[in-house]
């Protein structure tokens, strides 16, 4: 069993070491525990720091591209890497990693494909009572759209099994957290969250450029990951909203003309049976669009399949190619001599 942590940093290098060290390196029912570090354009040792404080391994992207997109490269490395199971967290220290053994202790167990590290919000001191207060607003919206029962839906601290992992893959370029969980409850996944305890904060979050800005960025990524899972009743509900006073004019309408037929009403039924029509044609045309993005739904969904099967294919072949290296290296010490794979000239 091959555990991998890996941190995403972007000019991290007054805490990666904190953050490296805290790693356990001995965890029952682990017997391997590497750390990974996503350099995410930094400019300044982050990296220098990270491998002297004893990080196994660095992938680097060339600028930078953002937490998400950090992330995800994250996943497929570890994945490359051999991991089983794949812990990530934050570089600037927010998460002890004396709770990584408690993190992944439901994986290890069988009960759960992704575990998420519940920060228990409201006991945090440096919280205002207004961030407080957005982060249960919004864990209720994200719990709602993703039909799970996670608390604390924005943290970071999470550990994938290696069938989660494979089938995770980020779209935003904001945040991977509340869209990877809202695919996870739609692919229904076992999500399992676990209280943890979290260092004292060192430093402003750099994600996001305030409160009001953190909401109106995620709020964008639970509509369009909650309308691409679930079109047609994002789309139906948009056409009621037409439909409902469509149905009330045009039974006003219908009234109205029945009424003068029988000679007790004189009033017109011109503007309501106009206005009626159009909102009904509108929630009609509306509702088709659902129809058809539904459909497409359908086309994505098989898409997924087609990348998993492709990952895991990717995943089985580097885990041969791993197996194969080890076993030359056996015999290259065994025999003291170099096997190689390339033709005599």
């Amino acid at each position: 069993m091959k555990l991998i942590v890996q941190i995403p940093a972007l000019n991290e290098r007054d805490t990666i070491a904190d953050v490296i060290r805290a790693v356990p390196r001995q965890i029952p029912g682990v017997d391997q525990v590497e750390v990974l570090i996503i350099d995410d354009g930094c400019t300044d040792d982050t990296v220098t720091v990270a491998l002297n404080a004893g990080a196994d391994h660095v992938v680097r992207h060339t600028a930078n591209k953002g937490l998400a997109t950090a992330y995800q490269t994250g996943i497929d490395t570890a994945l490359r890497l051999g991991a089983d199971i794949i812990v990530n967290t934050d570089a600037d220290n927010q998460y002890p990693g004396s709770e990584i053994p408690h993190l992944i202790a439901p994986i290890l167990a069988g009960k759960a494909d992704i575990v998420i590290g519940d920060r228990q919000v409201h006991q945090i001191e440096h919280f205002s009572p207004l961030k407080k207060a957005l982060q249960h607003i919004g864990s209720a919206v994200v719990r709602w759209a993703s039909e799970t029962n996670v608390p604390d839906t924005v943290s970071g601290f999470r550990a994938l099994s290696r069938e989660a992992a494979l089938r995770t893959f980020v779209t935003s370029d904001f945040s991977y957290t509340v869209e990877n969980l809202i695919q996870a409850g739609k692919r229904r996944l076992t999500i399992v969250a676990v209280p943890i305890k979290t260092n004292p904060v060192q430093r402003p979050s750099r994600l996001h450029r305030g409160n009001w800005n953190f909401i109106k960025r995620q709020a964008a990524i639970i509509a369009r990951t909650y309308t691409t899972y679930e079109p047609l009743k994002v789309f139906s509900y948009i056409a009621l909203f037409f439909a409902t006073p469509g149905i009330v004019l045009l039974g006003w309408a219908a009234f109205v003309f029945i009424g003068r037929r029988l000679g007790v009403l004189s009033a017109t039924n011109d503007q309501s049976l106009l206005v009626g029509s159009i909102l009904i044609l509108m929630a009609l045309i509306i509702f088709l669009i659902g129809l058809l993005a539904d459909r497409v739904g359908g086309v994505r969904r098989l898409q997924e399949e087609i990348l998993y099967r492709t990952r895991v294919n990717l995943v089985e072949q580097e885990a041969w190619r791993r197996t194969i290296s080890a076993r030359l290296d056996r015999i290259e010490r065994a025999l003291g001599v170099t096997v190689t794979d390339e033709p005599e000239p």
